[in-house]
């Protein structure tokens, strides 16, 4: 047990008055005689301490100064310099430390409870001053000091001392300096400090340590409370994180450049499409390099794993899901015009030059800016044009299909060929990447071919038709089926088996201006090909060439897996242009439904017929949209240089000088609500006859600046169905006279 752990006051008192009395009666019967070794140098020892003892005490009460103690024992801690103050200094410095940040003294409630008992373990205590020791009557708690060694005492104080003690406690008390009273930094509680009613021999120090005691509890309640308030926070923050990022694209640690090393690529691959730091976006790409190839195609920007679980949406079936008979559950798709195959009246911004610079399509856009400029112009365009959100609004707008229009240049190209190489193709594959994510079964759709397959400006080149025609167009017609040997390579891979649903063989061939019997037998000839190349699962498509869907029949038979893919608009011929608003449904609901039914059936058509562009515009107003600088049928300035297509007179409904453009044209904002009824009922109508054979495809997502042509701009307006599954019109009701609701037919 260490030495001061049950000290006795009492009982020390009787040991030293015992060994006074036999000390005392030694020197009386025995002299001189000098004691044992033992006894004697403890007894020199007590009479010698004793007197200390009183001389220290005095000097504590006269000085306040406490002496350094004796270091025979060891102290439990290293004692913090005491300040010494002379008992004449009646004014307090005014740079005392606030009795708030003086560390509480750990026994306080031990020290002025004697009978206090602690539950914790014991620890080393000091010897103090006993209650004997004091007045009875005095209110102070026992003062402490650690490392003091207590002098020896007798069983009664000596008169001098007592004498002291009286004289201290008569001391004037203490004053407290106007700079603290003023800043209230003296309060009543420290023993001379303002309103205090006890005087002191001790220092200020000491005083705030004794009976200022901070209120340890309500700091540790503080930092607990912090501590908690903290805690929450950070959970609020990183469950705020979690959920904003729930949905967000994740992409791979793989698709970042930076932990890519550039010395990774070889000397011979950098600055070409396979060269990652060359990319203008890297996002969801896999830029390790690689120069693997499927079909001589690079596999580079591909992760090795996918997965075909997600479903568009509760109406149709998961990729790994056998979708059925498209004739009993037919697509509802939209097309990706403009993106990696450029059209000028979906992004005119490409096209915004002088008009004597003849920029009127993509090859005459790249001879003008040059391979470099180029390059960075039409990248830029496909990393932003179409992004992971375009298929997110897509699939959250009830469609289950994509179309993805896209040029024999993804592949390769050909002799002074201005076009942009292979950087579309990465596009491509990452934009099949994105459908899967979101459950939406890809249509592939090769929508310019080598000569360009009719000589419209979304071939890619305006101009003559040189492709199964002309001096080049049997060379042409084979560096077709080249393109499309090695993309059927490719894309016989497994994971492209669930994912695309539809391959296509050429966008709207001309056949009016080509030989059908040619055009026929290419189609034949590419299917096959395709076929032995083990592209199996995807049902191959063609275009009706706007030859007339009766004259399909008997064509092409024996491959139920051989779509005919007509394009249906009322704007593009000068007759159905005219028609009013009310005629226009009608016609959708009568007679394309008509033509729907008749071409599905093999007596009267070719067989299975898809839908793959259709438009809700009721004019051809759009910029560009009937080729750079040509106008058009509406407003009748359409000059296309072809006497049987050109349109030099007004062709809207009253045939006269009324027809405008500024309505059609105008913002969806500025529509009248009977513009909006009938823009919504016309979607709706050609929705439901397109429905009745393999499906629809609207032609397009997005463009810069033409509502009509915009399925996510229609969304917004409220001119197309909020879900494509679910219409309010179903040709199912009669069709109101719009003109007659006040909706004037020349706008």
């Amino acid at each position: 047990m260490a030495p001061y752990d049950d000290y006795d006051p009492r009982e020390r008192r009787r040991r030293d008055s015992d060994t006074h009395r036999r000390h005392h009666e030694r020197r009386k019967s025995g002299g001189h005689d000098g004691p044992s070794a033992s006894e004697g140098s403890g007894s020199r020892s007590k009479q010698k301490l004793s007197a200390n003892a009183l001389a220290q005490l005095d000097q504590i009460n006269t000085t306040g100064h406490i002496p350094e103690p004796s270091r025979a024992r060891k102290p439990e801690r290293k004692r913090r310099k005491d300040h010494t103050r002379g008992d004449d200094y009646e004014v307090v410095d005014a740079e005392y430390e606030s009795p708030r940040r003086h560390r509480p003294r750990p026994y306080a409630a031990r020290d002025s409870d004697p009978e206090y008992e602690s539950p914790r373990k014991t620890r080393r205590q000091h010897p103090e001053y006993s209650d004997s020791e004091r007045e009875p009557e005095s209110p102070r708690r026992p003062r402490r000091t650690r490392g003091y060694v207590e002098p020896d005492f007798s069983d009664e104080d000596p008169p001098h001392l007592e004498r002291e003690r009286r004289r201290a406690r008569k001391k004037k008390k203490r004053l407290v300096s106007g700079a603290i009273a003023e800043e209230g930094r003296s309060t009543p509680e420290i023993r001379g400090g303002i309103g205090s009613q006890q005087s002191s021999y001790n220092t200020i120090e000491n005083e705030k340590s004794r009976y200022h005691i901070p209120p340890r509890w309500k700091k540790k309640k503080r930092w607990i409370i912090a501590g908690i308030a903290l805690v929450v926070l950070l959970i609020i923050i990183i469950v705020a994180v979690v959920v904003s990022k729930k949905n967000a694209p994740k992409p791979s640690k793989d698709s970042d450049i930076s932990n890519v090393d550039p010395n990774s690529v070889p000397t011979a691959a950098r600055g070409t499409y396979l060269d990652p730091f060359t990319w203008y976006d890297t996002t969801d790409f896999n830029v390790t390099y690689t120069n693997d190839t499927v079909g001589d195609l690079p596999v580079m920007g591909l992760f090795t794993k996918w997965d075909d679980s997600t479903a568009a949406n509760d109406k149709v079936p998961a990729l790994n899901k056998p979708w059925g008979d498209y004739a009993k559950t037919p697509a509802r798709g939209v097309n990706l015009g403009g993106w990696l195959s450029i059209e000028p009246f979906i992004t005119p911004s490409l096209f915004n030059y002088d008009s004597r610079l003849g920029i009127i399509d993509e090859w005459t856009l790249c001879q003008h800016l040059g391979p470099k400029t180029t390059a960075s112009t039409l990248e830029k365009h496909y990393a932003t044009f179409v992004t992971e959100q375009t298929f997110q609004e897509i699939q959250a707008a009830g469609l289950d299909h994509v179309r993805i229009p896209y040029s024999y240049w993804a592949v390769q190209t050909y002799d002074d060929d201005p076009y942009l190489f292979r950087t579309s193709w990465r596009y491509l594959l990452r934009g099949i990447e994105w459908a899967r994510k979101y459950g939406l079964r890809v249509n592939l759709d090769l929508h310019g071919l080598p000569g360009s397959q009719n000589g419209w400006n979304h071939s890619g080149r305006q101009g003559p038709i040189e492709w199964l025609n002309g001096t080049n167009g049997d060379l042409n017609a084979q560096r077709s089926l080249d393109v499309h040997n090695r993309l059927s390579q490719f894309f016989a891979q497994d994971r492209y088996k669930n994912i695309i649903a539809f391959y296509g063989l050429a966008n709207e061939p001309q056949m009016v201006e080509l030989s059908a019997s040619a055009v026929v037998s290419w189609t034949e000839k590419a299917f096959q090909m395709i076929r032995s190349n083990g592209l199996s699962g995807a049902k191959v498509v063609f275009g009706d060439g706007f030859m007339g869907l009766t004259n399909w029949q008997g064509l092409l038979t024996g491959h139920p897996d051989l779509i005919l893919d007509v394009h249906q608009y009322v704007i593009f011929n000068n007759d159905l242009i005219q028609f009013s608003h009310q005629k226009k449904i009608n016609y959708a609901c009568s007679d394309w439904t008509q033509q729907t039914e008749q071409s599905l059936n093999t007596a009267t058509g070719y067989g299975p017929t898809m839908f793959a562009e259709w438009s809700q515009a009721d004019t051809d107003c759009t910029l560009y949209l009937t080729n750079v600088g040509w106008g058009n049928r509406w407003t009748g300035t359409y000059d296309s240089g072809n006497a049987s297509s050109q349109a030099l007179t007004p062709m809207c409904p009253t045939l006269d000088g009324s027809c405008s453009c500024s309505a059609a044209n105008a913002s969806p904002s500025e529509y009248s609500d009977e513009y909006k009824k009938f823009l919504l009922m016309f979607a709706e109508a050609q929705m439901t006859s397109f429905e009745k054979g393999y499906g629809w495809w609207y032609w397009t997502w997005d463009t810069e600046s033409a509502p009509q042509w915009s399925y996510r701009q229609g969304l917004a307006a409220g001119i197309l169905p909020a879900k494509a599954y679910d219409r309010d019109f179903n040709c199912d009701s009669d069709v109101p006279d719009f003109s007659s609701e006040g909706l004037a037919e020349t706008y």
